[in-house]
């Protein structure tokens, strides 16, 4: 990521650590977790609550992901909505079971074509409250693969409808 400020970073910062904070002290209702202004803000960057509710409960309950990470890839998500999406959030929701399976292969790598599906729905602000882009399969996948979740979220815009392009970096990751 650039080392420029994000212009809503500080403010992304804040309601993640309170999110840290209620959730270790108990509070485990996503449907509430944020107020109302919290919410309006983070659909002003396309971030969904559950969404970072998830980042948040993962980071609680398994050290990961990280904040800079979370706030990576909310910066992607908020640069496509502005840039690709002019500002206006897609009405699209697509569930998991539209997805690919989590066994489906790609040139005999499993979980790929999965992850390239959430990754572009996840750009477009269109997965479903029960989806997780950067999930438990998603980290150790990307993780053994060399790369990032922001990484493979770049990877996955500028490839467009390519998926060679996406199957040749993930290739050239492999460890």
């Amino acid at each position: 990521m650039n080392n420029h400020q994000i212009p809503w970073e500080k403010q992304f910062k804040e309601i993640f650590d309170r999110g840290e904070k209620n959730y270790q002290s108990g509070d485990r209702d996503a449907s509430s977790f944020f107020s109302n202004e919290e919410t309006i803000f983070l659909a002003s960057i396309g971030c969904k609550p559950q969404e970072l509710f998830d980042f948040i409960e993962d980071q609680c309950n398994y050290g990961e992901p990280d904040f800079e990470t979370v706030l990576q890839v909310a910066a992607i998500r908020d640069r496509y909505l502005r840039e690709m999406q002019n500002g206006i959030a897609s009405n699209v929701e697509i569930p998991s079971s539209q997805l690919p399976a989590k066994t489906e292969t790609m040139d005999g790598i499993p979980w790929l074509p999965r992850i390239i599906a959430k990754a572009r729905a996840k750009m477009r602000g269109e997965l479903d409250q029960n989806t997780m882009y950067g999930c438990g399969g998603d980290r150790p996948f990307l993780a053994s693969n060399g790369l990032t979740l922001p990484e493979f979220l770049e990877i996955v815009w500028k490839a467009g409808d390519d998926n060679q392009i996406i199957l040749e970096a993930v290739r050239s990751g492999l460890k």
